[in-house]
């Protein structure tokens, strides 16, 4: 089980020579190919490196929660800003550009794992609240006298604890409590109903393994009959297992985060957004601004306008 140190902190690099959204294994450090990381730490110790603030940046392939117990925040996630104030959770799927701005002496934990930890073995409630949880980025606020804070605080303290202990490594406690954690934060996002029949996990998972294909293979504009043969699915039983999943075809779940990525370029990345066009597969500059002036109702100018005028 990997643990990754603050040693491992990339450079900082001169002003202007981003060429994208910066791309951190856990911020500050250097991406790794290993894939499977569960890594907790409090909130303080890495922010206070920063002078408390984590600027926007993405993980490839990683979850990430965010447990404010206590403080303030100034939250970007996506094109959404916005200030928070704990007890509150930000979640942060793949690819989800994320930064934080937080008061001096905010008390609280971030969670970041692979999928693999939650969704292999005989675990389908698990794996049925990791997907729920995930499917989309956003902010949970919990009142003070929630019973819920206390039950997730208390999770969270005891997973770091347990982290922190030399002997974690061959411990399956560190992967319980992440899962309790998951199941708690699924609970109270309203999102973890039970499965009607004994094949509706099944479904589940084969979505959840769509979801995941797409992450990691939608700027290579894969057809949708690659996906459905890495599913071991036709095309037409990949549209079904969408729709019956998330209300949607299985194209418009791959545009709409072809369209998230856009979006999160365009107010991120300052570079024409004919540059930007050819980075996510279009060869024509002209089909790009069609296909998001459908998708938004505008164009990549006037949406990069709009956000830069934006408070």
């Amino acid at each position: 089980m990997t643990k990754p140190t603050l040693a491992t902190r990339q450079k900082a690099r001169p002003p202007g020579a981003e060429a994208a959204i910066p791309h951190f294994a856990l911020y500050g450090e250097a991406p790794a190919p290993q894939r499977d990381i569960l890594h907790i730490e409090d909130v303080q110790s890495r922010s206070r490196l920063y002078r408390w603030e984590i600027k926007p940046h993405v993980h490839r392939g990683l979850y990430q929660v965010l447990w404010l117990r206590e403080g303030q925040a100034e939250v970007v996630l996506d094109e959404w800003r916005g200030a928070i104030e704990g007890p509150a959770t930000i979640v942060a799927p793949p690819g989800v550009a994320h930064g934080f701005r937080f008061a001096p002496g905010t008390d609280g934990h971030v969670l970041t794992l692979s999928a693999r930890f939650l969704m292999e073995g005989d675990y389908p409630l698990a794996g049925k609240a990791f997907r729920k949880l995930f499917l989309s980025p956003g902010v949970m606020r919990f009142g003070a006298d929630d019973r819920n804070v206390e039950r997730i605080d208390s999770l969270m303290r005891e997973l770091s604890a347990e982290f922190a202990s030399p002997m974690s490594a061959a411990s399956p406690v560190l992967l319980w409590l992440a899962r309790a954690i998951v199941w708690r934060l699924a609970e109270a996002r309203s999102l973890s109903g039970r499965a009607a029949d004994p094949g509706a996990y099944r479904h589940q998972a084969l979505f959840s393994r769509f979801l995941l294909m797409v992450e990691e293979h939608f700027l290579e504009r894969w057809p949708l009959a690659r996906y459905a043969r890495g599913l071991g699915l036709s095309t037409q039983r990949l549209n079904r297992l969408a729709r019956g999943e998330s209300g949607r075809s299985a194209l418009e779940i791959v545009h709409e985060r072809l369209t998230r990525e856009a979006c999160r370029r365009l107010a991120f990345i300052a570079a024409p957004a004919e540059k930007l066009a050819a980075e996510l597969g279009f060869d024509d500059p002209a089909y790009f601004v069609r296909f998001f002036k459908r998708r938004t109702g505008m164009t990549p100018k006037r949406w990069r306008e709009k956000q830069r005028a934006a408070p």
